[in-house]
């Protein structure tokens, strides 16, 4: 959408409208990585007042023209199409490519804004005080440093019809709706999980086959809902069609394309690829065989994912083998490792060592005691923890992560985990009735951190101590009040950078029973 298709504000007290184009003063960083701006009468700094606008693309200290994508009543959200001024902290950019938004910040200026909104959050949101919160640790790698990397298939904006290079495998733009931006060369990926990439996507050019449309269900007719019964049955009827044929093959019985991931083993040196389609024909032996020739031995395996998801997610679908391993082999730390293709592990695997040599620090575990580990995915912190307890015991939802803790338990002769499947909420009670009440409770939740019924089966438990390994400090912080507030003491707090050039920010949490 060029500029001039927009209606520019004139009077900035005003709650701007969609589509408005604004001139904003960024103040600061809000938590989720977006500038922050305010309109009205507002001091430049001040706090508290004006209509806010969170500004994609912009740092403190630019003066920048966005256009309004998303409003609210008190706030909106906008994406820079201008730099007006940048702002004397700017440095040029190093990656083409959308995923990086904060690479615009000196690197010692990233570690400071993280480490400043882990306090921000612990104080505002969770009220918290009387904790050590320590300096955060800095990556080893601030480039290249993501052993997995979901891209979408999309078609190019300025590619004429049967242009082969029309399809373009990349990252959706920010707040760019469905539109996916090419990459060259992602400065995420190691290069030879690039080369991955690279190969894939050429093959699929050669094949001539086709992305998948992401763009909504068309709007209902005007007086459509007026229609009775009938023109309710006809209505759904036109939507199911819609979604059949997105989510369907291509006419020519061909399958359409969602989405590549690539995995990297960064110890192993190995490679996992696959490849998650809609429903429809595809030669993946081919695939498989263009990618086996170009990596050669460092090519694990290729898989295949057929989905029906109207979401853009690589999640879920049936999918099968098409070459080579199932799993990933990795090393962790001590840890030998097979990883299926989707279990959770972390995406930095150096930092993923630092950050769990600090939750062994946080657990100090003398080899007496029983740990309780949630949320324990494929097992990797409870296998590190488990030499140095007494029993180990993980619980964890997604069946198959439990098979791959099973299965790292016995590869790294370890006898003293125990892994089984289910939700926290629910087992919680019958593991404490069947192990007995832990010393030390390790949870590891997902972004939206604990519910308030997990929370207090963690009460029940009472354990001394709890390790709190955190990737939303806006969710650990009322967490951690909760816990606060029901007898336990936060003692201390360390950030780690697991994501160089994003605003993501990963923080292991101690609290003690007073």
């Amino acid at each position: 959408m060029t500029e001039d298709t927009h209606t520019t504000l004139t009077q900035p007290s005003a709650r701007p409208q969609r589509g408005d184009v604004l001139e904003l003063q960024v103040e600061s960083l809000a938590f989720g990585g977006e500038g922050v701006a305010r309109l009205g009468d507002t001091p430049s700094g001040a706090h508290g007042g004006g209509y806010v606008v969170f500004v994609a693309g912009a740092i403190p200290g630019d003066r920048v023209r966005a256009v309004v994508h998303k409003r609210k009543r008190s706030y909106a959200h906008a994406r820079t199409i201008a730099v007006l001024e940048p702002s004397a902290e700017r440095i040029e950019p190093l990656a083409h490519h959308p995923g990086v938004p904060w690479q615009v910040l000196p690197y010692d200026r990233q570690l400071e804004v993280k480490h400043a909104q882990v306090d921000e959050a612990l104080r505002r949101i969770g009220h918290l005080d009387g904790y050590r919160l320590r300096e955060i640790v800095p990556a080893v790698e601030q480039w290249r440093y993501r052993n997995k990397l979901e891209y979408s298939f999309g078609e190019a904006d300025d590619a004429g019809e049967g242009d082969p290079t029309a399809l373009v495998c990349g990252f959706h733009a920010p707040a760019g709706g469905n539109r996916v931006t090419p990459i060259d060369d992602c400065l995420l990926a190691s290069e030879r999980a690039n080369r991955a990439r690279e190969v894939a996507l050429g093959w699929c050019r050669a094949q001539g086959l086709m992305a998948w449309d992401r763009a909504r269900p068309a709007a209902v007719e005007p007086g459509a809902r007026r229609d009775g019964p009938r023109g309710g049955r006809e209505r759904r009827a036109r939507r199911d069609e819609r979604h059949a044929q997105r989510i369907g093959p291509a006419p020519d019985g061909r399958a359409r394309l969602r989405n590549l991931v690539v995995r990297e083993g960064r110890r192993s040196g190995q490679l996992q690829v696959r490849i998650v389609t809609t429903d429809g024909e595809l030669e993946a032996g081919e695939l498989a065989s263009a990618l086996s020739e170009a990596l050669g031995e460092t090519l694990s395996g290729v898989l295949w994912t057929r989905s029906d998801s109207l979401a853009e997610t690589t999640a879920g679908g049936e999918t099968e083998l098409v070459w080579g391993e199932e799993k990933l082999p990795e090393r962790l730390g001590e840890l030998d490792l097979l990883i299926s293709s989707e279990a959770f592990f972390q995406t930095n695997t150096e930092m993923a060592e630092r950050l769990y040599e600090i939750v062994t620090r946080y657990a100090a575990l003398e080899g007496w005691e029983r740990v309780y580990d949630l949320y324990s995915g494929i097992g990797t912190i409870a296998l590190t923890l488990a030499p140095r307890a007494g029993e180990l015991w993980g619980i964890e939802l997604i069946e198959q992560a439990v098979a791959d803790a099973i299965a790292g338990a016995r590869a790294n002769g370890i006898t003293k985990a125990n892994f089984f499947a289910g939700d926290a909420r629910l087992a919680l009670p019958e593991l404490l009735e069947r192990a007995g009440r832990p010393d030390v409770l390790l949870v590891d939740p997902p972004r939206a951190g604990l519910s308030k019924k997990v929370v207090h089966r963690i009460v029940d438990c009472s354990p001394k101590r709890i390790v709190y390994v955190s990737c939303n400090p806006t969710t650990l912080a009322p967490n951690a009040a909760e816990l606060v507030g029901a007898g336990w003491a936060l003692r201390e707090v360390t950030p780690v950078d697991m994501f160089p050039q994003t605003h993501h920010i990963e923080c292991v949490a101690v609290l003690e029973r007073g």
